[in-house]
């Protein structure tokens, strides 16, 4: 040891490390303080050894939990070697240095009294994991707990604490020498050396206890918190992969045999016959237990090796580098370089009768099967049970099995433990399928809630095994167990406990079935399968049974009748009842040893069958009985738009969502990529949408020149060179952050392997591709790159660990049949839509089964038990469509040999182009996964085909994703001379391009990936998809090939005539038309009678013209049927034969009304009428409509025909309740139904509850220990439709009007409205010079005022009187009584730099204007009171101020610190460029989200002082969408108030403030007059502000005008508060902006007139003005008439205007008024001349505020209130003191009262009414007797109650001149709460 650190010890070190030991053992109160040369001597930089770190090891589990597992390796059989225990004890005496032979050791005895049972302490206390796994073990920190062996309890881990100090990192090294160690058993502590340590533990060891020997594994707790095994203990460097342990364990690698091909790889071997023949005779052990827990909750098993035992589970190979000894990572590419000592040089196969003990399976929960791919989380979530078992217990599986009973049985683990199985082990599998069905899962009580339970235990074994038998039974024969179904058995059984329970008060054990009753019991249920069905029950062990049903199975006779399940029964009296089922049935056992493969190793199995030549005998077998248009445009449908919308609906939402993961706000463009799985044609389909859709053109990515040849760029398929082509995609995101980029990933279904997993199993090269693309880093965090999965099969991305929120997933709309088929032409047909066809009961269904074929599948079956079925069913399928071909031209005698399914496709597929003059006809495809079968499937049919010389008939396509299409050249001339168009170099290039070639497609590939095929595709023969698909996705997407839109009269059921192919009809003649004909529902699609046989036909039948109808040998038929229909007034002219000339419309017209007669029609003159759905054979031209309009034909194999067909009387399961992905499981076998009629988006809250991503999934490490950790990626969406509905256009469109959004975001719509009465204006001969910047004041106050209102907003208001007023002539016949306002005209404008904008918008300048520090709470800000006395009031106002921590710099707060005193003004004289002096004053209603609150932009970011004024209930929701302005809240008085009480309490508050300020300054010094005196008070609709500059008139421009610009409210504001003498004004204001006001001749710069809107307000001048706190409605024009009459100066800056946005929400609304006690819900609206009644009247009272009332009633009782005014400017309407609206057809008068007031000239005017408002102490009988009015002059007086009106009436000696009647005294319709308003009209004398 020595010298080993590197360069000498510094003795200062030495001494410092001294030091700090002793310090640190005075300290510690542990025994063990650290080792001062562990201080010194090990490396300083290593990491600490905890728990975490072995977490992404934990594939070292499969050491002894899973078999080993290769994904995509190879059995290679030349180099199998196997080991055993022996040499698991070999391995071990290795790892000592020494070579000497082993000690003998003399263990010390134990104490006396101390406990000696293995797997317990000294003290007694049980030390097994399985005792202890659940149990919370605390240890002293540096600790970790291990897992011992036991060399007399093999099957179990004893729990030790052991210092990790003394334990070796990752490499082998730096394990301190010794031992410490603590009892986690009695809790003794304190063990220095290992010898007395395993004595305590009782290991009872007869050699030298080492801690390399017997410290075996680390222990780890799963995410549920089960201590479980974990990774072997790296001893000595064993991670090194060292050459003698290569050989170690089964060789599962991917080597390859140097005789092969190099170039194939070879598939794993089917289940494990293979390895049996490898072996010999190796007595191999074979156990199921390993393979059950893979298989815990999936419903298939990964990889096949399930079924091959890995004989030793206790290999000590170590570590996750080492390949062949584990399992996780097959790395290992080569024969062993060494062979193990002790084997002979000849033998590859150990001694015999080693048996390997194995932990047995109890049931447990494991939701995550043991996959190949280590990933950075523990995935053992449950806990292995190991059980001792008796050495008895085997099974030895005879010699040639498989060949004598051409049966390989399927073992079925149930319940128990299964024995060894010994001998040819290859014969026999061994399946998981329902083990987890009898592992009840324990549920939270909630879940036990949701499924009806009271407790999930309420299952004995015994009722198990009667379930299971019971299942098994109503399977029947041509069925497979499915674990789903068996699962819903269960749940259903434990529901009926439940309710029996509840109703007999007992517990459910009571109701169980006793062990005696069980053997008859269950052989009882099994007497009614028809011998189906077999029970065997034993005494001893499951091994007994088992042997004796291989035994019988090995000797029967070839005669006798199998059972197709045997159930072994072991009624131990020790152990309880055990079971489990072997399955014999030839169909049933093949099925679930097929089904336990995934796609890809069936593939592979298929592939290896193809190249060792096994097919050859097979083939030899077929040797003997065989011969020696119209193209689519692109086009956006409604539910394609409706999608994109709500895509794009999706993507606000995010933006709004308020987590700052997408301001949208800050792009300007969009940009995209699409990724598709590796297909040529459907890359070329992308293409060629985009470049249909014309996309590329609209975002502006590319001009119209180039978008063509440059598509190219923006769809990439996930092969090798992705890699390259998306770094160049994420470099322009980089490059460019103002654009939204999209990527969208279609088919995001297909490939889900994590990149970790795949590229440590080397597999596929494509593999995990997509997840390294779409979940890579740089994706993730760029905040300018949405993410779009799109998928038909969403279900594998809708896991428990999901990366997109289920909120952010778009379904595609529900069809419903009846509202949609009103709009569309087309509907769509899909795989529900076929499910439900086979309910129509037409003898010609869409889905059919083949029963022929099947019959001879099962044949051919029994005969070759060792290839795979699909291999076998492509061979004869490659024989039925030669014969049929042959026996249609040349043999007719062949005719027998072919299934007449098979024939009548043939015969369509030949004859129909031969009926159309152009030569179309159907295509047929032919579903072939296997490559190398679709070669052989696309070779010998074209053989066949050329021999018979009908090359020039059809076309044999071979569809395989890895290469392009390729038509011989004859057929791409066709296709061109049909298209018409095409340029000359122009070849197929997708499935649609073929649209009317006659053709067969063989589609090859594991899955489809969403190609589209043509209209003329008519059958999709799936004939090989059998029991192999047996999850959601894999079938559905199969058939989802046959899915397509549909003409709408296909499915609403027309009445069309049978209409046969000559040949087919010469069958059918007979035996359908005269027999029992079909009486259909005519709300379901028709089908014709059968053109072959009474089961199978053709549905989509020849014959389509009449000429062909008119037939002879069709004659019979065709008129049969139009006669019957005849009298039921369809004509038989439903289908008259078209001439090309005639436009389709006819076509679509005739269809139209056929249906809509034939939908009137009784079911009874159905009757006889056989209804058939037709295929048109026209010409392409002719037939475009009716091409298109029927469902294809789809031929599908048994068991995808019984799980696509629903059946009533079956309990058959639909589709949609298999595992609905290959890389995802189950969460529990205990789960409610999936309910078929679900929609998309419950079933996706269904799969994210009950399902959970496997290993290898790509999703699988998004899971944090606590599921609140698993984290969704903000900017990801999932668009989720069924196969071929439009979602590529529906993208595309989502693309297009994303695009248009952001325009939009970057445009707003302003009011663009000429000013009004602009005619009514006096010519004031005083102006100023055009080019002043300021008004000159003594210019401007000789001006005089507009009265005229000008604002376009106030065009319905009543004029207000002036001298030219009266001249003005007006219309009589202008009677507007329309209670609808007119659209106010608006103009779209883009927003500039200076805009003021709402909460949508977020950009990095302002947000921290906008937003608190996100640390900070909303609390950051404080609430004040504030209050002051208002004489109008003539109370003491209270408001309240909430004020940012960051704006109190704004306030005066008391020297404590609490009390608000005032707000800071600044002083006239004050000039800084960087600030805007008087405060800003917005009140906002209903408007927290849309008013235009945010001024940082307008301001250019300079301090200014901004505050909203808002209602006291609506303050929570403001105070949330802006916490960082400051509030002032209104009193809750006025929260039904106008905006007249806001503007109130502005003016008032301000000058209140203005008077505190002054006396403040003023004691500092500073004059009174010197403090500001303005406020700006502006709506939260001004957005945007402009500077217009008029240019003088030149001798060019004949036309007067200027220019404008976008200016910031800063400037607007600065220049206006830069005005000379600006404190002589009382308010100053600008303009409101409309298109036309450069174009206008020059104006003044200065108007002195009404301003609205926004208005610089001079609060001390203005003193004694008031706004009227109770006015809803022209508030600022009473305000600007009171302000004048005091002589006061208004002006308007005409060189600057506003722009007001339109916004549709909140603001001056109306109340809906409704009646204060609804008697109804339906009620008529209550109109404005019910807002008043009589005072004491019956009248229905009205919940609104009493002068909102009055305010709207007057602008409607003109007629009524001052008739005489009507259309009469000359005689306005006299009002006192305000100006109400009284309609727009009568003018007033505006008159002060005050003394010194500056009114309007009225000498010599005779007024017809007289409107007094709530008048005040001016108002005198003298004042009135000044004015003259009409005879028959109306008056009307407002008084706040009944007693002041009175009042008034005396006061001011009304009744001397107007003449007053009781009934004319009316309120308005409050209740007395409400404080109604009282008026009495009256009419002049």
């Amino acid at each position: 040891m020595g010298n080993s650190y590197a360069g000498q010890l510094k003795s200062a070190r030495f001494e410092e490390a001294l030091h700090n030991s002793i310090e640190a053992s005075l300290r510690c109160s542990s025994v063990v303080p650290r080792p001062i040369f562990s201080q010194l001597y090990l490396d300083p930089d290593q990491p600490p050894f905890l728990p975490e770190d072995v977490k992404p090891k934990v594939e070292e589990l499969d050491k002894e939990l899973v078999h080993r597992y290769s994904q995509n390796g190879n059995l290679d059989f030349s180099t199998n070697q196997t080991v055993n225990e022996m040499e698991d004890e070999e391995e071990d005496e290795d790892l000592s240095d020494s070579s000497s032979p082993p000690i003998p050791y003399s263990q010390k005895p134990a104490p006396e009294g101390s406990c000696t049972t293995d797997g317990f302490c000294q003290a007694g206390k049980d030390l097994r994991l399985v005792s202890l796994c659940m149990e919370q073990i605390d240890i002293p920190a540096g600790f970790l707990l291990v897992g011992a062996k036991s060399p007399n309890l093999p099957e179990h881990i004893l729990v030790c604490a052991v210092d990790k100090r003394f334990l070796p990192d990752d490499h082998g090294k730096n394990a301190l020498l010794g031992f410490s160690g603590n009892c986690i058993g009695c809790g003794e502590r304190g063990f220095r050396y290992f010898t007395e340590f395993s004595n305590h533990i009782n290991l009872k060891l007869t050699t030298q206890p080492k801690k390399q020997k017997h410290l075996k594994y680390y222990l780890v707790r799963s995410s549920q918190g089960v201590l479980s095994k974990g990774p072997l203990i790296c001893w000595k460097d064993s991670s090194v992969f060292s050459p003698a342990k290569s050989s170690s364990a089964v060789n599962l690698s991917g080597t390859q045999d140097p005789s092969r091909n190099k170039n194939i790889v070879k598939p794993l071997a089917l289940s494990v016959q293979l390895v049996g023949k490898a072996f010999a005779a190796a007595p191999l052990s074979l156990r199921a237990t390993d393979v059950a827990n893979e298989n815990a909750n999936g419903g298939r098993n990964n990889v096949l090796s399930s079924t091959v035992s890995r004989p030793v589970p206790h290999s000590t190979s170590p570590s996750p580098g080492c390949a062949a000894g584990d399992q996780a990572s097959m790395s290992s590419s080569g024969p062993p370089k060494k062979r193990h000592r002790g084997w002979s040089p000849g033998s590859p196969v150990p001694p015999p009768g080693l048996a390997v003990p194995v932990p047995t399976i109890r049931p447990s929960a494991r939701t995550e099967p043991l996959l190949s791919v280590p990933v950075p989380q523990s995935m053992l979530t449950g806990i292995l049970q190991p059980q001792p078992i008796p050495a008895g217990e085997t099974v030895i599986v005879p010699e040639n099995l498989l060949n004598n009973s051409g049966v390989r049985p399927v073992i079925l683990i149930g319940y128990g433990t299964l024995p060894y199985f010994y001998g040819n082990v290859g014969d026999i599998v061994v399946s998981p399928l329902l083990v987890n069905c009898y592992k009840i899962p324990q549920l939270e009580n909630k879940d036990l809630d949701l499924l009806g339970l009271t407790s999930s235990q309420l299952l004995s074994v015994e009722n198990m095994i009667l379930l299971t038998i019971q299942y098994l039974v109503q399977l029947g024969p041509d069925q497979i167990p499915l674990r789903e179904e068996f699962e819903q058995i269960m749940l259903k059984a434990m529901q009926e406990f439940t309710l029996r329970e509840r109703s007999l008060q007992m517990s459910a054990q009571c109701v169980s079935v006793s062990p005696g009753q069980l053997p008859w019991l269950a052989r009882l249920i099994a007497s009614v399968s028809r011998d189906l069905v077999h029970v065997v029950v034993t005494q001893n062990s499951l091994a007994e049974g088992i042997s004796e049903t291989l035994r019988s199975l090995n000797e029967m006779k070839h005669q006798q009748k199998l059972p197709d399940y045997v159930v072994a029964i072991c009624a131990s009296k020790i152990r309880g009842n055990e079971f489990c089922v072997v399955v014999l049935g030839q169909y049933q056992s093949r099925a679930l040893a097929e089904s336990m493969l995934t796609t890809s190793e069936f593939l592979k199995e298929i592939s290896y069958e193809l190249i060792t030549g096994k097919v050859s005998f097979l083939a030899s077998h077929f040797k003997n009985t065989s011969l020696d248009l119209d193209v689519d445009t692109f086009q956006i449908y409604q539910p394609q738009l409706t999608v994109a919308r709500k895509l794009l609906s999706q993507v606000c939402a995010i933006a709004d969502s308020g987590n700052q993961s997408l301001d949208l706000g800050h792009f300007s463009k969009v940009d995209f990529i699409v990724i598709v799985p590796r297909s040529e044609v459907l890359v070329q389909q992308t293409l060629q949408r985009i470049r249909q859709s014309g996309v590329l053109v609209d975002l502006g990515l590319e001009d119209n020149g180039t978008a063509y040849q440059r598509a190219e760029k923006y769809v990439v398929r996930l092969d090798n060179e992705i890699q390259a082509k998306f770094e160049v995609f994420m470099r322009r995101v980089k490059q460019n952050p103002y654009t939204l980029f999209v990527l969208v990933h279609d088919n995001a279904h297909v490939d889900l392997t994590s990149a970790i997993s795949s590229s440590l199993s080397h597999g596929e090269p494509s593999h995990g591709l997509a997840d390294r693309v779409i979940n890579c880093r740089e994706v993730l965090e760029a905040f300018n790159l949405l993410v779009l999965q799109v998928s038909s099969f969403p279900y594998a991305l809708q896991t428990q660990q999901s990366r997109i929120s289920s909120s952010n997933e778009v379904h595609w709309i529900q069809f419903d049949a009846v509202e949609d088929a009103a709009s569309e032409d087309k509907l769509y047909f899909g795989l529900n839509e076929y499910s439900k066809s086979l309910q129509w009961g037409v003898t010609s269904p869409l889905l059919r089964c083949d029963e022929t074929f099947e019959k001879m599948v099962n044949t051919l079956l029994e005969r070759y038990p060792r290839l795979h079925s699909m291999v076998i069913r492509c061979y004869l399928l490659i024989q039925q469509y030669s014969q049929a071909l042959m026996a249609l031209t040349t043999m007719a005698s062949l005719r027998d040999h072919s299934t007449p399914e098979t024939l009548s496709i043939m015969d369509d597929l030949i004859t129909s182009p031969g009926k159309d003059k152009n030569g179309c006809g159907h295509m047929l495809v032919i579903r072939v996964p296997s490559v190398q079968l679709a070669m052989l499937a696309k070779e010998r049919l074209q053989e066949v085909r050329d021999k018979l010389g009908l090359q020039y008939r059809f076309e044999i396509l071979l569809g395989n994703p890895a290469s392009e299409l390729t038509v011989a050249k004859h057929f791409v001339t066709r296709l061109k001379a049909w298209r018409g168009n095409e340029q000359d170099d122009w070849i197929p290039r997708t499935y649609q391009d073929l649209e009317g070639l006659p053709c067969i497609v063989i589609l090859t590939g594991k899955d489809p990936l969403g190609e589209t095929f043509p209209r003329s595709l008519k059958y999709c023969d799936l004939r090989l998809i059998d029991s192999s698909y047996l999850t959601r996705t894999a079938l559905e997407q199969e058939v989802g090939l046959a899915c397509c839109y549909v003409s709408k009269e296909a499915i609403r059921g027309p009445i069309v005539a049978l209409d046969l192919s000559e040949k087919e009809h010469e069958k059918a003649n007979g035996s359908e038309n005269d027999s029992d004909e079909l009486l259909i529902d005519l709300d379901r699609p028709q089908s014709n009678s059968s053109a072959v046989t009474g089961t199978s036909g053709s549905l989509a039948d020849n014959g389509v013209s009449s000429s062909s109808a008119a037939d002879k040998s069709q004659k019979q038929a065709s008129s049969l049927n139009f006669q019957t229909v005849a009298h039921s007034s369809v004509d038989e002219g439903t289908y008259p034969s078209f001439t090309a000339g005639e436009t389709l419309k006819q076509e679509c017209d005739s269809l139209g009304n056929q249906m809509a007669s034939s939908t009137t029609l009784k079911l009874s003159s159905l009757s006889s009428v056989s209804q058939t759905f037709r295929w048109p054979a026209h010409s392409a031209k002719d037939s475009k409509a009716l091409r298109a309009a029927l469902p294809r034909i789809v031929i599908l194999s048994k068991a995808a025909y019984c799980l696509l067909s629903s059946q009533k009387s079956g309990n058959l399961p639909s589709s949609s309740s298999l595992l609905p992905h290959a890389d995802v499981s189950w969460l529990s076998s205990l789960r409610p139904l999936l309910h078929k009629d679900m929609s998309s988006e419950e079933q996706s809250l269904y799969y994210r509850q009950w399902t959970t991503a496997r290993q290898h999934h790509a999703d699988f490490s998004n899971q944090g220990e606590a599921s609140g950790s698993r984290s969704f990626h903000p900017r990801r969406l999932l668009l989720t439709g069924p196969p071929q509905v439009g979602k590529t256009g529906s993208y595309l469109q989502f693309l297009r009007i994303l695009f248009r959004m952001l325009i939009r975001l970057l445009e707003v719509d302003v009011y663009d409205e000429e000013e009004i009465n602009a005619n009514h204006t006096e010519n004031t001969e005083i102006t100023q010079s055009s080019n002043d910047h300021w008004p000159d004041i003594e210019i401007f106050s000789k001006m005089s005022f507009d009265l005229n209102v000008h604002d376009p907003k106030y065009r319905t208001i009543s004029p207000v009187y002036t001298e030219q007023l009266s001249r003005v002539k007006q219309e009589t016949s202008k009677e507007t009584k329309s209670e609808e306002p007119k659209k106010r005209e608006t103009v779209s404008m883009m927003l500039t730099k200076y805009a003021a904008y709402n909460t949508f918008h977020h950009c990095e300048q302002c947000h921290q204007y906008m937003d608190i520090n996100p640390a900070a709470q909303i609390s950051d800000s404080t609430l004040h009171a504030f209050t002051f006395s208002s004489s109008m009031l003539g109370e003491e106002v209270q408001l309240h101020f909430i004020i940012p921590k960051s704006k109190e710099n704004h306030f005066v707060f008391s020297k404590q610190g609490k009390h608000l005193e005032s707000m800071r003004l600044p002083l006239v004289s004050d000039k800084n460029l960087n600030a805007v002096k008087s405060p800003i004053f917005t009140p906002s209603s209903g408007r927290h989200e849309h008013g235009l609150l945010n001024l940082y932009h307008a301001m250019e970011g300079i301090s200014h002082l901004h505050l909203l004024v808002v209602k006291e209930y609506e303050m929570p929701l403001y105070r949330k969408y802006w916490p960082n302005h400051i509030m002032l809240v209104l009193p809750g008085m006025f929260n039904n108030a106008g905006v007249g009480a806001a503007r109130f309490l502005i003016k008032e508050l301000s000058y209140h403030n203005l008077e505190l300020e002054r006396n403040r300054l003023e004691e500092l010094g500073v004059k009174r007059q010197c403090v500001w005196p303005f406020i700006v008070v502006m709506d939260d609709s001004c957005v945007l502000w402009n500077m217009h500059s008029v240019h003088e008139q030149s001798s060019q421009s004949l036309e007067p005008g200027g220019s404008s610009k976008n200016v910031s409210l800063k400037s607007v504001l600065q220049h206006i508060e830069a005005t000379p003498k600006i404190v002589h004004y009382a308010i100053l204001g600008v303009q409101k902006w409309n298109s036309k006001l450069n174009a206008r001749k020059a104006k003044a710069p200065f108007s002195r007139c009404h301003v609205h809107d926004f208005i610089l307000l001079n609060i001390d001048l203005t003193q004694n003005v008031q706004y009227d706190l109770n006015r809803y409605f022209c508030e600022d024009v009473d305000f600007n008439l009171r302000t004048n009459s005091s002589g006061l100066l208004i002006c308007r800056f005409n060189n600057f205007s506003v722009m007001k946005k339109h916004i549709q929400v909140g603001g001056q609304k109306d109340f809906v008024v409704k009646p204060k006690i609804m008697v109804s819900d339906s009620l008529a609206p209550i109109m404005p001349l019910q807002y008043i009644c009589a005072p004491d009247s019956e009248h229905t009272l009205l919940a609104a505020p009493s002068q909102f009332l009055l305010e709207k009633f007057l602008q409607h009782a003109t007629y009524k209130l001052f008739p005489k005014a009507i259309h009469n400017f000359k005689n306005p309407v006299l009002a006192i003191d305000c100006y109400l609206n009284i309609g727009l057809e009568v003018a007033i008068c505006y008159i002060s009262s005050r003394p010194h007031s500056v009114n309007v000239n009225c000498e010599g005017v005779f007024f017809s009414g007289l409107l007094l408002y709530l008048c005040d102490s001016f108002v005198g009988a003298d004042l009135l007797k000044r004015f003259r009015f009409l005879k028959g002059a109306t008056l009307c007086v407002i008084c706040q109650d009944r007693s002041s009106l009175r009042q008034t009436i005396v006061r001011l000696e009304l009744e001397d001149e107007w003449q007053f009647r009781l009934r004319d005294e009316f309120q308005t319709a409050n209740s007395s709460d409400d404080k109604p308003l009282y008026f009495l009209t009256g009419r002049h004398i």
